[in-house]
């Protein structure tokens, strides 16, 4: 079958010169529909206004890396429960530029807490110490993970990948157990460093192996959560930062792996733990990686500017914040693509890509993530899947931007104390159009203006309330 990307099918119908504008609202009646394309100094029809700018020319920021989910082993579960054909399908819907045309995925390496019990590495060896690896070993779930990712990597040639380990096997820790056991004493046994350095290089291999190229991994899943029913394990900055400079970044280089590290992998209000692992490491790390659990209003977002501020060679990710129908809502998963990107974010990484519906599988225990549903939920007896809102959230994004695209500042963006206003963030896409993702929280329409550097009158058009509509305004 042969996909057609959206920017190629918009310059076709409507020629170089015009614009086009899809959006996605909150009740689904619209799912990136065609709505009202903005027209130069086109008159308000008599509705609210704001008005918005773009700098295209000269406030040019961060290059965009991608747009994509987390692929857990209830994700690979619920779309393993589908037919071929439906799952097929499916994947071509998330993967191609005729869908979402994701690009950048996060998988979690061997058990996290959106997996069936019971929970495991790819080195548990019976709880023995093995600090040669001799009983590394994926295991089913570890070769069902690989299978679908390299079934994604197949759709999406310029994708990437990120692994995340939710702990290290349990012999590893000075607690001896993968969960249970306490808290205590739930950190790394600097004694078998070597073999826990090693243990990503064994990882790394035998994906590649199976067809399933990791770009980037982080040390640990948040690396400051603390719990005993579900994988992780403590991990302080400083220590972070010694691991990489001195254990695994070495493995990987003297293994002749090209993988990059990303520090920290947790919410955006530690900033020192980022800090101090790029001051310490710099050499071995890329890129700092943010979860928003601290909060997904603007200004807790901010911190990302500040470590651009720092560290602007270094790229930065959104690399998870959860969904769960009936819980979290529209504004939620267009917001935490909206606040990264305003802030210097490279990419975007959902929680979680898909599950069942009502969620999960998750591991037994109430710390775990139980409701957390997918961007896909897919029916328990693998009848039929549901593309949830945060599907078409992210897709506003995700279609219209693509990668190496470069993120341009702006004004206009505001919201009032009752959660009401308007966002926007632009960019310029490397073939020169312009795309302009705009979040409208009002229940009404807007009558949106988008002034530009490069034209003398503005864009305008109408935007449907409790939307996210996306324009795409031709190359200048």
């Amino acid at each position: 079958m042969l996909f057609i990307s959206v920017l190629t099918t918009i310059a076709a119908v409507g020629g170089v010169n015009a614009a086009s504008s899809f959006a996605s609202t909150a009740d689904g009646k619209n799912q990136f529909t065609a709505v009202q394309a903005p027209v130069l100094n086109a008159a308000n029809p008599g509705i609210d206004n704001w008005k918005f700018t773009i700098k295209e020319k000269t406030g040019r920021k961060q290059t965009v890396k991608g747009f994509g989910a987390a692929v857990t082993d209830a994700t690979v579960a619920a779309f393993n429960k589908l037919s071929a054909s439906a799952r097929s399908q499916l994947l071509n819907d998330i993967m191609t530029p005729a869908g979402l045309n994701f690009n950048l995925l996060r998988h979690t390496v061997a058990s996290s807490d959106l997996s069936a019990d019971p929970a495991y590495t790819y080195d548990d060896a019976g709880g023995k110490v093995d600090t040669g690896l001799n009983s590394f070993g994926l295991g089913d779930r570890g070769n069902a993970m690989i299978s679908m990712l390299a079934d994604m990597r197949r759709l999406q040639s310029n994708l990437t990948i990120l692994g995340s380990p939710w702990s290290p096997p349990g012999w590893m820790k000075v607690k001896g157990s993968l969960i249970g056991g306490g808290t205590a004493n739930n950190k790394l046994n600097h004694a078998y460093e070597d073999a826990y350095a090693q243990y990503f290089v064994k990882y790394l291999k035998a994906y590649e192996s199976g067809g399933a190229h990791i770009d980037a991994i982080t040390l640990q899943n948040e690396p400051l959560n603390n719990k005993d029913d579900m994988p992780t394990m403590l991990i302080q900055q400083d220590e972070s930062g010694a691991l990489i400079r001195d254990k695994v970044g070495p493995a990987l280089r003297n293994a002749g792996l090209s993988t990059q590290i990303w520090a920290w992998d947790h919410n955006q209000d530690v900033y020192s733990y980022p800090q101090t692992v790029m001051n310490m490491a710099s050499q071995y790390v890329q890129a700092a990686a943010w979860h928003c659990y601290a909060g997904n209003n603007p200004d807790n977002w901010t911190p990302l500017t500040k470590f651009h501020n720092e560290f602007p060679g270094k790229d930065q990710y959104m690399t998870e914040c959860w969904t769960a129908v009936g819980t979290t809502d529209w504004v939620h998963s267009s917001s935490f693509n909206m606040f990264p990107l305003q802030n210097w974010a490279n990419g975007v990484i959902a929680w979680t890509l898909g599950s069942f519906t009502g969620g999960g599988p998750a591991l037994s225990g109430g710390g775990n993530c139980h409701q957390c549903t997918g961007l896909v939920t897919v029916s328990p007896d693998g009848s039929g899947y549901k593309k949830e809102i945060d599907y078409y959230m992210m897709g506003q994004f995700s279609r219209y931007i693509p990668k190496g695209a470069v993120v341009v500042d702006g004004t206009g963006s505001y919201l009032f104390a009752d959660n009401t206003g308007m966002e926007a963030v632009g960019t310029i896409n490397p073939d020169g159009t312009r795309t302009v993702v705009i979040q409208n929280r009002y229940s009404h329409d807007i009558w949106v203006q988008v002034g530009t550097e490069s034209e003398s009158q503005t864009w305008n058009a109408r935007v449907p309330g409790s939307s996210v509509t996306t324009w795409i305004l031709p190359k200048a």
